[in-house]
């Protein structure tokens, strides 16, 4: 605070000290004047500055104290402790900055207590030093002996992974006590990676609560792909389909509420990241169709969508997605999923077209079954009745007709599908109940698909015709 504000000023009015020496004699207009303002006047003025000072601290303290809840706190505080901490709104800008150079700060520091790539080597070369003969195999062994040297000689950062508990679980069948140098080292950088990979994730966590965002996860994606070397055919254009594309499948399974956020420990508990890091590696491009984030599979399904939609609007219809797969899913179903899903104007966009393609090639996976179940259950029930089974069998007996085919019975559908769940109620089918099963599958494409109805009903035809060409085989031979 200048010496010039009015409230805090002594000096006479009209006149205002100097600040330093320097200011004194340049602005001093003759000796006279500088002699008046001596040095006296220099230490009032440095009094008023330490008591304006000490005011200040005074007064930040006191409104700082008011701003936490000051004294006027209740005294349970003591004894209970604080579990809830207010985010920062929009318009305290201080408190937003303060949180994220905190955060920043902490990261920092942890990314520091990891093991580096020499330090890694460091604790390699250590390992080999102090294998322990009989060499029973090709694998190098370690007693619980060395273990400890080793322990003492890599240093401070490796102390948690030399304890009792980590050596006993990594310890089987060895007849001398010992463990896999191996296996060890991999745990190791097991370990190491989930860290890095967590201190990386929780750089795009932008509200600081332990989950990514959609925005959050498209842009820690979108800065990873130049350091996949497997999406470098790419064309930079189709980087936003192949983000929305990887984006979905993390979604999808790992926010089956729909709440729009996933947390970052149900990102690396699942395989996803690692599927995803596998296109780091330019050697193993065997899997790529199986892989969904490769960039053939994601092409695939990129290029299904343009096929489907055949007036280029960028949509889908009902009736272009009529054509999707072998073009078998009944009218019935389609409609519960225009029904239930979100649409433009009664047309799909690629976003939503992703969850449905994801649903209909996993139906073993929970999130799959939840998604088809949704459609089935027309009246929000929590259940399927026969009234349910029957309306969607319907539709699959009118495709046999136009087919030319002979529709089966429902009544002969309708007890195979109860006596392959086995439900606890034996008149309802819960979402639980065709999880615990493991027919989900099977159950929903005998519903939604004719395709996926003849597969189920012709299954023993192929095992029946592999007998008859045995037996006939057999018969020639005798």
């Amino acid at each position: 605070m200048s010496s010039s504000q009015a409230p805090y000023d002594d000096s006479p009015q009209g006149e205002h000290p100097p600040s330093s020496s320097a200011s004194l004699l340049s602005s001093s207009p003759s000796p006279q004047r500088t002699r008046i303002l001596g040095w006296k006047d220099f230490a009032d003025d440095e009094r008023t500055q330490e008591e304006k000072k000490s005011e200040e601290m005074e007064l930040f303290g006191k409104y700082y104290s008011e701003w936490k809840g000051g004294s006027n706190r209740n005294k349970s505080y003591k004894n209970i402790p604080r579990f809830y901490f207010r985010l920062p709104a929009e318009d305290e800008v201080l408190l937003q900055k303060l949180r994220e150079e905190s955060r920043a700060v902490f990261l920092q520091r942890k990314s520091s207590e990891l093991l580096d790539h020499e330090e890694l080597q460091n604790l390699w070369f250590l390992l080999e030093k102090h294998q322990v003969p009989p060499v029973n195999s090709e694998e190098a062994m370690i007693s619980y002996e060395a273990y400890l040297q080793v322990g003492e000689l890599a240093g401070p950062k490796c102390n948690k992974f030399f304890t009792a508990r980590l050596y006993a679980k990594l310890l089987h069948s060895d007849p001398y006590g010992r463990i896999s140098i191996m296996q060890f080292f991999n745990y190791v950088m097991r370990k190491v990676w989930l860290h890095q990979t967590r201190i990386g994730l929780s750089l795009y966590d932008v509200a600081g609560q332990g989950y990514l965002r959609e925005s959050d996860l498209e842009n820690y994606i979108l800065e990873l792909i130049p350091t996949l070397p497997q999406l470098d055919g790419l064309e930079k254009s189709f980087y936003s389909f192949y983000v929305c594309t990887a984006v979905r499948k993390f979604f999808f399974f790992l926010d089956p509420l729909r709440t729009g956020k996933i947390k970052i420990q149900d990102i690396l508990a699942c395989s996803f990241l690692d599927d995803l890091l596998e296109l780091r590696d330019e050697e193993s491009k065997e899997s790529q169709e199986s892989n969904w984030f490769s960039a053939p599979s994601a092409l695939r399904v990129y290029g299904q969508y343009l096929n489907l939609d055949k007036d280029h609007n960028g949509m889908l219809s009902k009736e272009e997605l009529s054509r999707y797969g072998t073009a078998t899913l009944t009218s019935v179903f389609l409609e519960r999923v225009f029904q239930e899903c979100l649409t433009y104007d009664g047309e799909m966009d690629y976003k939503t077209y992703l969850d449905f393609v994801l649903a209909l090639e996993n139906k073993k996976e929970p999130a799959a079954l939840q998604y088809i179940f949704k459609l089935l259950d027309m009246d929000n029930q929590g259940y399927l009745n026969v009234f349910s089974l029957n309306y969607f069998f319907r539709a699959i007996q009118d495709q046999m007709k136009v087919h030319c085919q002979v529709p089966v019975s429902f009544q002969d559908v309708k007890d195979e599908i109860f006596d392959m769940v086995k439900p606890k109620d034996p008149y309802k089918i819960t979402l639980q109940d065709l999880v615990n099963s493991c027919q989900g599958d099977t159950v929903t494409s005998i519903l939604i698909d004719l395709n996926g109805f003849w597969t189920y009903e012709n299954r023993e035809a192929p095992v029946a015709n592999d007998t008859d060409s045995t037996n006939t085989a057999s018969n020639e031979d005798s």
